[in-house]
């Protein structure tokens, strides 16, 4: 397993242990993370698990989340706190950014729909 460190901040976020927990895909990416708290570290079962899809839908059916489904979360998340008493300039940057990432992400499947290699291993 390989641990991700791009979320730790100068002190904040050393509790949290994320790491890989499958080897990459055909595709070159990782299909499962765990997330764990650092007071946990000695059990063995994760707090947090995050699947992956795994195989095109069309091929395989839902066997995961997708990047969409995981930026959905952290989209609606900003959006709470842009509406509460967390807002701030640096939250409604982050979430253009994240919906901007989730735009592109959408314009890359409508593409592919286009094209008909949607749900094909077919760049």
């Amino acid at each position: 397993m390989r641990e991700l460190t791009s979320h730790k901040v100068n002190g904040v976020n050393d509790g949290l242990i994320v790491t890989a927990a499958d080897e990459p895909g055909s595709g070159g990416a990782h299909h499962g993370y765990s997330i764990r708290w650092k007071n946990e570290r000695d059990k063995t079962e994760p707090r947090c698990y995050i699947g992956f899809q795994d195989g095109s839908i069309k091929e395989v059916g839902v066997n995961g989340v997708t990047h969409e489904a995981l930026l959905a979360i952290v989209i609606d998340r900003l959006q709470c706190f842009q509406k509460g008493p967390f807002a701030c300039r640096e939250n409604a940057i982050a979430l253009t950014k994240i919906e901007e990432a989730m735009h592109w992400l959408q314009h890359r499947t409508n593409e592919r729909l286009r094209r008909g290699v949607e749900g094909t291993m077919n760049k």
